[in-house]
């Protein structure tokens, strides 16, 4: 499905991403950022109607049921309506949708919206374990190395049609690092280069050929938050960005049941986002992209219509998704750079398409930025969202 709607968002936080010891649990990262989001905002907690959190749902921590923990953060918020979303790595973007949905049914006027995930107290085969439950585990839970292996049988798959794309691949990487080095919240900011990104080493060895460690997002901890209101409340705030149109599709979850290599419900939900906004591509001035694995991201250029099947590696080689390149991705350094903690990448790449928006992303902010395209994914192009935004 795809929607227009008058809600914008008027205020967020975002915490570090990464390996943070001294933040304990999922409850502590909450407490990094939802009453911040709210003072961004101008807002009082009483001001704000219901409460969406997005965390992930295979084991990441004992506390499940954790919808009301926002409350230890922000106590005057005892007795909202709190739910808890998933949808596993487009988790976050899912309760951005249920705020969404809440608005429009003029349930409430003012939304807070979290994502979260603590992910590196878990034991790394553990990890590998939870990850894997993302995908079809009846035909797929035999691929050796995890999800990294689902994607690299995406990526042998892209090869075998396409031809060996294994220079886009690293010039996608070494692109993210290289823009992470500008984000005050990611992992890894450090330039790697395209040389250390293209050769296997000792440093950069195969985790699932043809995926290397470069290739492939990190384990990351982190949070974020966003106040979405309705348009009167957005009117009357310091800055907001719109949602133009959202979309949602979902495919099949067994990646032998579609053509895997053409990110089908991707393409879907691009094409009825930019219809239901009345744009083309060409009409965004930046996109945030889903890169769990660089394979997923070149494919996405196809997805989007950035450039015809099969010929995605153009899109980066020759400079078209760089920081001053025709359609910036992921200026944030994307996942790939920034970290993925599984329930707050969507809501970490709205609130950071939204700082670009408003002029407020620092180093990293582009000299054009009008509209953003963000595309958020769960599983192997299994939930897919897309999210069409401009400045109020």
């Amino acid at each position: 499905m795809s929607a227009q709607h008058d809600a914008a968002i008027i205020g967020w936080a975002h915490s570090r991403f990464g390996k943070l010891d001294d933040v304990p649990d999922a409850e502590a990262l909450i407490g990094l950022v939802a009453r911040q989001a709210i003072v961004d905002a101008g807002l009082e907690p009483h001001e704000v109607d219901a409460v969406f959190l997005g965390t992930f749902n295979a084991g990441f921590q004992r506390q499940d049921f954790p919808s009301s923990l926002v409350f230890q953060a922000v106590p005057e918020l005892r007795f909202k309506p709190a739910t808890r979303f998933e949808n596993a790595c487009a988790t976050g973007s899912a309760a951005i949708h249920g705020a969404l949905d809440f608005l429009g049914a003029k349930r409430g006027k003012v939304t807070l919206v979290v994502g979260v995930e603590k992910m590196t107290s878990t034991p790394g085969p553990r990890v590998g374990e939870i990850l894997l439950s993302a995908s079809h585990l009846k035909t797929e839970a035999g691929i050796e190395a995890g999800f990294a292996g689902v994607f690299g049988r995406i990526a042998e798959a892209y090869f075998q049609r396409h031809g060996d794309a294994s220079d886009a691949l690293a010039a996608i990487a070494a692109k993210n690092h290289r823009n992470g080095v500008d984000n005050p919240y990611a992992q890894m900011r450090k330039d790697l280069g395209y040389e250390f990104c293209r050769q296997e080493s000792e440093k950069n060895p195969y985790v699932a050929r043809p995926l290397k460690r470069t290739d492939c997002s990190l384990v990351s901890d982190g949070a974020a938050a966003l106040v979405i209101a309705e348009g009167d409340v957005a009117a009357n705030a310091r800055r907001a960005v719109r949602f133009r149109a959202t979309a949602q599709v979902n495919d099949f979850l067994p990646i032998a049941g579609r053509d895997i290599v053409r990110f089908e419900g991707a393409r879907e939900a691009w094409a009825r986002a930019l219809d239901t906004a009345g744009l083309s591509l060409s009409d965004l001035s930046f996109a945030e992209v889903h890169d769990c694995f660089t394979i997923a991201e070149l494919i996405e250029y196809e997805a989007m219509g950035l450039t015809p099947e099969g010929q995605g590696s153009r899109a980066v080689l020759e400079g078209w998704t760089t920081r001053d390149g025709r359609l910036p991705v992921n200026r944030s350094g994307g996942l790939k750079s920034k970290g993925h903690p599984i329930g707050a990448t969507g809501v970490s790449m709205h609130a950071l398409a939204a700082m670009q928006l408003t002029g407020e992303a620092g180093d990293m902010q582009l000299p054009k930025a009008d509209r953003a395209g963000v595309f958020n994914m769960g599983g192997a192009a299994v939930a897919n969202y897309v999210s069409i935004l401009e400045r109020a």
